[in-house]
Parts: C-alpha cells; sequence; structure tokens
C-alpha cells in the first residue's frame, strides 16, 4: 500500500474531525473512508466500552458483513484481549489465534487498536481482513494514529461539555 494513500485518508479523517458534531459521525465517517482506500479492509469497525459496564465492549459504527458480536466481554476474544492488555494486537492467522471470536469464515486476519481518552482505553478500532498476514506495521502506525484522531476528538468534545459558557 502506498504511504501516500495513509496519509490521504489520515488527512480526510482530521479535517473531518475539526468539524464533526458528535463521535458517531466522525466513526462512522472513518468506517466509510478506510476500506473504500483500503481494499483489504473488509470488515471495519468500532468497539466502545459499555459507560454502565468498563468490563463489556459495545458495537459501534461498522462497515461490512453483519456480526453477532454485538457485545464482547474484555475477557474474550482479540478486541477483549486488546482492551485486556492495553495494546494493540495484530493477528496475522486468527485460525491459529485461540482468542480469535469467529464472526465471518473469510477472515484471515485482524488487527486490533485501542481508542484512549486522557490515557484510558475508551473503545477500539477493528479491522478484519479475508487475506492471512494483511496488515504491516505501517497499516498498525496508520490505525493508532486514527485511534489518537478518535481520541483526541473525545477529549474535545468533553472539554467543550464541562467548559462554562
Amino acid at each position: 500500500m502506498s504511504e501516500d494513500a495513509f496519509v490521504q485518508i489520515l488527512s480526510e479523517i482530521r479535517k473531518f474531525a475539526e468539524s464533526a458534531n458528535d463521535l458517531a459521525s466522525l466513526q462512522s465517517f472513518i468506517v466509510e473512508i478506510i476500506p473504500q482506500r483500503l481494499p483489504y479492509y473488509n470488515w471495519t469497525g468500532f468497539y466502545m466500552l459499555d459507560p454502565e459496564d468498563s468490563n463489556i465492549l459495545v458495537l459501534g459504527p461498522f462497515r461490512g458483513a453483519p456480526t453477532e458480536h454485538i457485545r464482547i466481554p474484555v475477557s474474550e476474544g482479540i478486541c477483549g484481549a486488546a482492551v485486556a492488555q492495553g495494546a494493540s494486537i495484530l493477528v496475522d492467522d486468527v485460525a491459529s489465534d485461540r482468542r480469535y471470536l469467529a464472526c465471518s469464515i473469510e477472515t484471515r486476519s485482524e488487527i486490533v487498536i485501542p481508542v484512549r481518552v486522557h490515557g484510558e482505553i475508551v473503545g477500539e478500532i477493528d479491522i478484519d481482513s479475508h487475506e492471512p498476514a494483511a496488515f504491516s506495521p505501517r497499516d498498525k502506525e496508520f490505525l493508532e494514529e486514527c485511534a489518537a484522531i478518535v481520541g483526541g476528538f473525545m477529549e474535545r468534545i468533553q472539554a467543550q461539555a464541562t467548559s462554562p459558557r
């Protein structure tokens, strides 16, 4: 994948984040633009920690085949492991990872990137590919930057909500 594609997508996400009205619209923009430009990203979505139960991830905006995994305990799956470990996880072959929660028989690889607000994990970006070993270290860097944009947006919205007017 061309470095220019990553740079261009990040530029468009940053620009959209400057004027987005809410988190859902920013997340929806991201899950639409990324797979349009990166065709090996076959399922792109957000899972956010439930504000009522920080041990559960709740499916947010996504693009790809529907999934039965609407709520995932932090103790389960690769998505749960990313939160529990507090780190990005890249799996080249989901069939060889016992943590994988099967969503699609076509999925061969997965990458999960935590989203942080003020250093605390609040959710994650989850990407599946039909290709084995689809994600490079550059994909990881790109997605970590996407997650940082989302986290920064959430921090800005929180600050605006708590500042006196």
